[in-house]
């Protein structure tokens, strides 16, 4: 156990001065954010706040703190209890001569790829250069149409074992590039990521945790999110071109065209912004928003209990009335696009997904055994090892995210902070 833990929380009194992580601030309209790289834990402070971590970082005590801000605001303002937030943010290091305990930082992917290396990934030219390859492109398809691909592009050969690996090469690379965009220009930023396995509802998918992309600029964060789509565009672009240049009786030429619609299939699902992609984010940036989901979500809750409410269990005050007006209009609207395409997500699975997937598992576990033949037991092994191992992976992977949301229930932050005011 840890000897400060063990000693119990220490006591925040006026004379108390702390010393403060290393923490990163930008300005946000009338709301600083603040955050800690290291822990990726970001909050919204009022300009008060702000202020009065300013002066606990410059060595001020509570008392004196406290002073300064009644001097400057002519508000009473609780700092020992603000220092308390903070500790449980963990941006305080020291309180008084007493260490704080500090949590694990969580790992970054591909540690040795540092800023340096990867800064011209945040260069203005490149978003223009992927858009004069996606003209190109597309001045090609209006001149070409014959180009535009269709499904029977995927069956590019006659074998289905041969079609399935290509499938699945061409998948795994493309969404690997698309997660590496993301990390890339996070990381120019100064941002760590981090690849990992991850659930959207029914699907199993790949993601990139990009926390601390707030406190860079504008421009930047909207270059992270869209890096991904950004890659798959420009890939499509690119083999567009390499159709119009090729034989369309060469095996190039159907590869690439099997390639391009696989770099196409995943763009329709960044439109699923309920359950937060790429596109998500860029729509929470730019409405101002902190928290879109976690705001909208408790809005359509709260308009469900009113829906069924009684008068035992009334619905509760509106949890959307706390924000500014321009967020509380976004979050309403988006409450209605996330209600409705979850709905619509979970009914499609319903009704064809898991039908389609039962059925398929039920015959292949039929078809093992001596009783058939090799072909069959072979094909019903593949489709056990494939389709079954997809929907373990996806429990698995939805289990571990439930529980690591579990444990950092806790340590979370609030939406927004500050030193309140005392009475």
């Amino acid at each position: 156990m840890n000897d400060t833990a063990a000693q119990g929380p220490t006591r925040i009194g006026p004379s108390t001065r702390v010393l403060l992580h290393d923490l990163g601030v930008r300005r946000d309209g009338d709301e600083w954010i603040v955050g800690r790289m290291a822990t990726r834990t970001f909050v919204a402070l009022p300009a008060a706040g702000a202020r009065a971590l300013e002066l606990l970082g410059e060595g001020l005590s509570v008392a004196r703190t406290a002073e300064v801000l009644r001097d400057e605001t002519g508000d009473e303002l609780d700092i020992a209890d603000f220092v308390g937030d903070l500790t449980a943010l963990g941006f305080v290091a020291r309180i008084g001569d007493r260490p704080v305990p500090d949590a694990e930082p969580p790992p970054a992917s591909l540690p040795w790829l540092r800023p340096q290396h990867v800064r011209h990934a945040l260069h203005p030219a490149l978003p223009v250069l992927a858009g004069v390859l996606l003209l190109a492109a597309l001045v090609v398809l209006v001149r070409r149409p014959g180009l535009l691909p269709g499904y029977r592009d995927l069956l590019w050969s006659p074998h289905g074992s041969v079609v399935l690996l290509t499938w699945a090469a061409a998948g795994w690379t493309l969404l690997f590039a698309h997660e590496l965009a993301h990390l890339v220009t996070a990381r120019a930023a100064g941002v760590p990521g981090r690849m990992r396995l991850g659930t959207r509802l029914q699907f199993l998918v790949m993601q990139t945790d990009i926390s601390g992309i707030e406190l860079a600029p504008r421009r930047h964060r909207l270059t992270s999110y869209l890096a991904g789509i950004a890659v798959n565009l420009s890939v499509a672009s690119a083999l567009v071109l390499t159709l119009a240049c090729t034989d369309p009786a060469a095996t190039g030429h159907r590869l690439a065209a099997a390639a391009l619609v696989i770099a196409l299939m995943p763009l329709p699902f960044q439109l699923m912004v309920f359950t937060r992609t790429d596109l998500y984010f860029v729509l929470q940036d730019l409405t101002g928003c902190r928290n879109l989901y976690g705001d909208g979500l408790a809005y359509a809750r709260h308009r469900y209990r009113r829906a069924v409410r009684s008068r035992r269990r009334p619905a509760g005050a509106d949890p959307s009335v706390r924000l500014p007006p321009h967020e509380r209009r976004a979050v309403r609207l988006y409450s209605v696009v996330l209600v409705t395409g979850t709905a619509a997500c979970v009914a499609f699975m319903a009704a064809v997904t898991l039908p389609a997937d039962v059925t398929l598992l039920v015959r292949a576990a039929q078809g093992l055994g001596p009783a058939h033949g090799l072909a069959r037991n072979a094909d019903s092994a593949a489709v056990l090892l494939t389709l079954g191992g997809v929907n373990v992976l996806w429990l698995a992977t939805r289990c571990r995210d439930r529980r690591d949301r579990r444990d950092r229930r806790d340590r979370r932050a609030r939406r927004a902070c500050g030193p309140a005011a005392t009475s």
